[in-house]
């Protein structure tokens, strides 16, 4: 108990100096927004510039430009925008005004090569406040709150976070913010950036694809990560950065670069003043002081433009109804009714705020604009902020009344919390059953993490969990099968044999019956040179199918209905699909009524939506590691159908995460990636799905002899075809040519399919982006409107 007080006494010290700062220091800290007008997407060697236009008559659109031209400009971009910000492959534009409900953030995602767009609106509710994004992801501040949210970026959202944000900076793997108290937080997966973050108070944060700056309350620069401590000397107001690059904007308006291959302004800019900048990877953009046009450098594209400049009458930056440490002149002017451009402020600075919402004042005549901050030294700047002194009795009352409310409030908040722990640590124990892991191997024999709970105990509780699974008597699955007799037998699954049977009920299923003795089976985590071995193989297949398929329900997902356990039998039982496998349609039935193309299309499209529910819809997501055709059923109405989740695995949360385990799965189906590196994340399964889909076009198997008996994979046979423009060629036979119309669908899936295949799982779409790419292909059969032959791939995956 001694020890406990003593940290208590610790903490009150604590407590006194924040509230000291609280009222000392942070009416010094002027975080600058993070909401831009400027966004650069950057795809395929092409710069997509676009920014905020102010008209005439007070109207604000979006504008882009393509540098060079063939970036397709996205064509619903005729709303009303408040911010926009764009990374690899994407643009996003947040409507609704500044504090109205609801907002709405829009994206267009783009094809590799930029001449094709998907239009997404990925957020509907309460006033997001801040935005930025980073080369794959978005966050911003929402709901009213400061607490970060992110999207396109899944995991992150379930990991835990500052929630005092007031502003936001999103780099390649990782987002920082300036805190409530000017200190600067970072999250994410950068380990130079997590462990560098510096100490002190800052007024605005930046962030790059591996690097990142911060500002501090007297206007240095101080940077960290990739770029460690490179960077120049003077009084900054703002900064941004791309890949390995930097730029930072001056307290006079002009604009100081540095960075890998002695990256440096281009000096036809060298006397430009500007009032705001931004930065993507390799391109920078500033807006013009003098008529707030904007101006772009940093590729031979705009080097190569006369004075590079891309907009006029951009607007320099969001308006805002809000409090504004400081404002930009005749912004008041500018933005109208009442709403203005924020600054950043040169301490020190008195302080100058906007009316609060309610009726606009009449605007500011433009030749008195207010009045400009008094400059700060320029030769001894102050090193830390100066202290507030109240004036009279009220101005002493107020302080010390604050202060001890302050004070009061967080030493019941720390004590309650500090009492709570102590009796915890004491009566209570906290079970975390950690992160899901394989079956360790036998020989990890020196702290062996703990194994799971007898096979009976698993079974109860998964019955408890989920009642509507039917325990099956071993008797009655034998009397309806003949002793699983051989007649029964219609096929082998990941850890057994398939039957065919009739309950008495009338249902039809299929038994699964795990088989203790089996031979090594062609599945590369299957199998083993003992019993003992072949056993936990069994058990750990029958438990994964059991428990994916007892939480998952998907019309394209294969029914489960009940099991059996009973000594040596685990037993599954499903519901029957009449029609087999497309595995048996594509190479043993010389005819099939999938044997036209819009036939095999739906397949393809039914097989695609249940590996998105499964990716994107399941909870946790579920990654299945043995997608193949063999394993693709058909039922009486030819809809499809994804069984055999024997090898199936629930996580990772998003392509960002990963499992690290051997690999598993079916030789020529498993993606050369997780193989090589051991390494699962659901692109594993867009690489096997994109073999079904060549499978699918070609009719050649996934591993098939060629004409000397030597075994070839239909990835190195198919993709040159495909990639040649030559697809026509190495189309199943046993299905007509395609037709005119047909033609274009099929070499759009052909593309698709290679961007599934694609060596490394970064550059593959998600199951998202091809259930979308095959519902185009499949209305472009149906009724026919114009596609491209380009490839399919996102960025962001």
């Amino acid at each position: 108990m001694a020890h406990f007080l003593g940290k208590l006494r610790s903490l009150l010290s604590l407590i006194v100096s924040l509230s000291l700062f609280f009222f000392f220091a942070l009416p010094f800290a002027s975080p600058v927004a993070s909401l831009s007008t400027v966004s650069i997407t950057e795809t395929a060697n092409r710069t997509l510039v676009c920014a905020l236009i102010k008209t005439p008559g007070q109207k604000v659109f979006l504008n882009c430009t393509s540098f060079p031209a063939g970036i397709q400009i996205p064509a619903n971009i005729d709303a009303s925008f408040t911010g926009i910000v764009g990374g690899d492959r994407f643009l996003c534009g947040l409507r609704g005004s500044y504090f109205s409900t609801p907002s709405a953030l829009v994206c267009w995602r783009y094809s590799a090569n930029g001449t094709e767009y998907s239009y997404r609106r990925i957020y509907r509710g309460p006033p997001v406040t801040e935005l930025d994004s980073g080369d794959a992801h978005v966050c911003g501040l929402a709901n009213g709150t400061s607490r970060l949210k992110c999207w396109q970026w899944r995991r992150f959202n379930r990991t835990p976070a500052p929630r005092n944000w007031s502003s936001v900076a999103v780099g390649g793997d990782y987002a920082c913010g300036l805190m409530g108290t000017g200190k600067v937080a970072c999250v994410g997966e950068n380990d130079l950036i997590m462990n560098d973050t510096p100490n002190g108070n800052f007024t605005a944060v930046a962030a790059g694809s591996g690097h990142a700056c911060a500002i501090s309350v007297d206007n240095k620069l101080e940077c960290w990560g990739a770029a460690g401590n490179d960077r120049p000397e003077g009084v900054f107001v703002s900064v941004a950065l791309g890949e390995n690059r930097s730029c930072a904007l001056k307290d006079n308006g002009s604009v100081v670069c540095w960075g890998q291959g002695n990256f440096s302004l281009p000096e036809y800019l060298g006397d430009t003043s500007f009032v705001a900048i931004e930065a993507k990877r390799r391109v920078f953009c500033g807006v013009l002081t003098s008529n707030y046009s904007l101006c772009c450098w940093g590729n031979e594209h705009f080097e190569s433009r006369p004075g590079s400049m891309v907009f006029d009458n951009v607007l320099p930056g969001p308006c805002r109804r809000s409090q504004c440490p400081c404002l930009l002149p005749g912004s008041g002017n500018l933005c109208g009714q009442g709403y203005a451009v924020c600054r950043p402020c040169i301490n020190p600075a008195p302080a100058k705020h906007l009316p609060p919402p309610g009726p606009a004042p009449a605007p500011a005549p433009t030749t008195a604009p207010p009045p400009a901050p008094p400059p700060a030294p320029t030769t001894a700047p102050p090193t830390a902020p100066p202290t507030v002194q109240p004036e009279g009795l009220h101005g002493k009352l107020v302080v010390f009344l604050v202060v001890g409310c302050v004070g009061s409030a967080s030493l019941l908040s720390v004590f309650g919390f500090l009492l709570f722990r102590y009796c915890q640590g004491r009566v209570c124990r906290v079970h975390d059953s950690g992160r899901l892991e394989e079956t360790p191997h036998p020989d990890q024999t020196t702290n062996p993490p703990p194994q799971p709970g007898p096979l009976e105990k698993r079974l109860s509780h998964l019955v408890s969990m989920d009642s509507h699974l039917e325990e099956f008597p071993l008797q009655v699955l034998a009397r309806v099968t003949n002793g699983f007799a051989e007649e029964f037998k219609i096929g082998t699954g990941s850890f057994g044999s398939v039957y065919h049977a009739t309950l008495d009920d009338g249902r039809e299923v299929a038994i699964k019956r795990a088989e203790s003795t089996a031979v090594s089976s062609p599945h590369l985590g299957g199998g083993g040179p003992s019993v003992r071995r072949q056993n936990e193989d069994k058990d750990r297949a029958f438990l994964n199918e059991l428990e994916s398929l007892s939480r998952l329900n998907h019309k394209n997902l294969v029914k489960l209905s009940g099991f059996c356990e009973d000594g040596d039998e685990l037993i599954l039982v499903y519901e029957y699909v009449h029609n087999g496998t497309l595995h048996d349609h594509l190479h043993k039935f010389p005819d099939s009524p999938l044997n036209s193309w819009v036939a095999r299309l739906r397949v393809a499209l039914d097989a695609a939506r249940a590996i998105e529910y499964l990716h994107v819809y399941a909870i946790p997501p579920v990654i299945h590691r043995d997608i193949k055709s063999s394993n693709i059923l058909l039922d009486k109405s030819w809809t499809a159908k994804v069984s055999d989740f024997g090898l199936s695995l629930m996580g990772p949360e998003d392509d960002e995460s990963h499992l690290s385990l051997h690999a598993a799965g079916t030789f020529g189906y498993v993606d050369p990636e997780y193989y090589r590196l051991q390494i699962l994340t659901s692109k594993s399964d867009v690489y096997s799905f994109g073999v079904v889909l060549l499978e699918l076009l070609s009719g050649y198997r996934a591993i098939q002899n060629n004409e000397n008996g030597v075994p070839r994979n239909v990835v190195d046979f198919v993709i040159p075809y495909i990639l040649q423009d030559e697809i026509h060629r190495i189309l199943d036979r046993k299905v007509l040519p395609p037709n005119p119309i047909e033609i274009e669908a099929v070499r759009y899936v052909g593309y698709l399919a290679a961007d599934c295949v694609s060596l490394e799982g970064k550059d593959r779409p998600t199951i998202t982006e091809i259930v979308y790419s095959l519902e185009r292909a499949l209305a472009t059969c149906l009724a026919r409107p114009k596609l491209s032959r380009s490839s399919t791939e996102s960025s962001t995956a």
